[in-house]
């Protein structure tokens, strides 16, 4: 039974990153997957470039999701704040 490339101890990583700006430990000498960018400066063991990877990642969501998320809480009024409204008209007496 063989080993996967990504479970040797002895292999040498680089780190690449996405358009959603979400990484992955890469084995050197494979060829860089489409959509994937390599990560300037960062080789190493895996324990190495997972501790990059540690302290880079800490957003899980994709990066469309963030943005998203980020236009609606400015969309949305602040607590106190009223959307503007026509005021009501004064009752006929």
């Amino acid at each position: 039974m063989s080993t996967s490339c990504f479970d040797r101890e002895d292999e040498t990583f680089i780190v690449l990153i996405n358009h959603e700006e979400q990484y992955s430990i890469w084995p050197h000498w494979k060829a860089v997957p489409g959509g994937w960018t390599v990560v300037d400066g960062i080789r190493g063991d895996k324990k190495t470039v997972s501790e990059y990877i540690d302290k880079a990642w800490t957003d899980m969501r994709p990066k469309s999701l963030r943005t998203w998320m980020a236009q609606q809480d400015e969309a949305v009024p602040s607590e106190g704040e009223r959307p503007n409204q026509a005021e009501p008209a004064a009752a006929a007496n």
